[in-house]
């Protein structure tokens, strides 16, 4: 079972963070743009960049935002909005660390947090706002049979 699944099972509090790591790649750069069609050449061409004055081509600001997905996928979380304040470019090989706090959940599970990405130098690049809907009671039993069951449909079940 996943780290963050358990947090869910045995109760997510105000105030915990939780953190996933990830390096990116052209190729992924490749797979994004097909899924999203944005061929904007910053991503795919070394003449723009350098025109900018950028030191390589420039991974998308949505791909590394989605680190957030993972983790609300994780928690079984309803996302219900996102803003993101783009801080320094990420290129390809770096490797960005997301962590995301919880910094309020009402009585209804209805949550707001906040996210900081750091690249492997400790910059800024990223930082998000999110709000959401955090599983209940009865969405926390249905997740703790998932997992019981093996959590079949979890790719990150061992993480």
């Amino acid at each position: 079972m996943s780290e963050i699944r358990r947090k869910v099972i045995e109760g997510i509090n105000e105030g915990e963070t939780f953190t996933v790591r990830r390096t990116f790649t052209e190729v992924q750069a490749h797979q994004f743009a097909d899924l999203t069609l944005d061929y904007n050449p910053i991503h795919f061409d070394s003449r723009f960049t350098s025109v900018k004055k950028f030191p390589g081509l420039v991974c998308h600001g949505l791909l590394v935002g989605s680190m957030l997905t993972e983790i609300g996928g994780q928690l079984g979380m309803l996302a219900s909005g996102m803003s993101f304040r783009f801080r320094k470019p990420v290129f390809f090989g770096e490797t960005i660390t997301c962590h995301l706090t919880i910094d309020e959940i009402d009585d209804r599970c209805r949550t707001r947090s906040s996210a900081v990405f750091t690249n492997q130098d400790g910059e800024t690049v990223l930082e998000a706002q999110l709000m959401g809907i955090l599983p209940g009671e009865p969405e926390q039993g249905v997740m703790r049979a998932m997992v019981d069951e093996g959590d079949p449909t979890n790719k990150l079940r061992g993480t």
